[in-house]
């Protein structure tokens, strides 16, 4: 799962041809749907979200013939925020219900704030691609690639200054990116981290 987030950011910082939404829309199905799978969500939430899944398929092929700045590119790239914000609640609720913490709870927690990032940079994407103004100004336009490197430096509250939002709107997610981010690393991310033991460490205490 987590090397699937990686390989979906290469993916969309990689290939901008039209051809290569639905390439991105495969990868994040496939990374969705495991995700929901490990963290074994609800039949019925997974019944919903494959409907969702379905649509943004049949979108994103259509994109393949439009112009991608088109409304049907918006909902596209709307559906992918809504599959990233679903991710990470049915990873940190598996990781929560399970009574001890091993090397598949941490990856799956350092996954989920992955995920949350790049729901925020879809969302970014959606905003820029339905206002009549550039999402960065005089940056730019707000494309994948802008939006992935700005959620992401955000996230980790790195703040270069190099891009920022011009519309309230674009203002007011970044600082709830900011916001989550941080609360995610000194309360989920932390806390599973600090109550990991690797077997190797187990071991002298056993033997104790």
């Amino acid at each position: 799962m987590l090397v699937l987030v990686v390989l979906t950011y290469l993916a969309v910082v990689s290939f901008t041809a039209g051809w290569a939404q639905s390439l991105v829309l495969a990868m994040q199905i496939a990374t969705l749907w495991l995700a929901l799978r490990t963290a074994r969500s609800r039949f019925t939430i997974r019944g919903l979200l494959a409907v969702v899944l379905s649509v943004a398929t049949a979108v994103a092929l259509a994109n393949l013939f439009v112009d991608v700045a088109s409304p049907y590119g918006a909902v596209a790239v709307a559906f992918s925020a809504l599959m990233y914000f679903a991710a990470p609640i049915a990873v940190l609720r598996d990781i929560s219900t399970r009574s001890s913490i091993g090397q598949e709870p941490v990856l799956g927690a350092i996954a989920a704030y992955l995920f949350v990032g790049m729901f925020f940079a879809f969302t970014y994407r959606t905003v820029g691609m339905l206002q009549p103004t550039p999402f960065f100004g005089a940056a730019g336009i707000g494309d994948m690639s802008q939006v992935l490197f700005f959620s992401f430096v955000t996230l980790t509250t790195t703040g270069y200054g190099d891009l920022f939002p011009v519309n309230d709107l674009g203002q007011t997610l970044a600082v709830a990116e900011a916001v989550i981010g941080q609360l995610f690393l000194v309360t989920a991310v932390a806390k599973i981290i600090t109550a990991w033991r690797p077997r190797r460490w187990e071991r002298p205490a056993q033997q104790q």
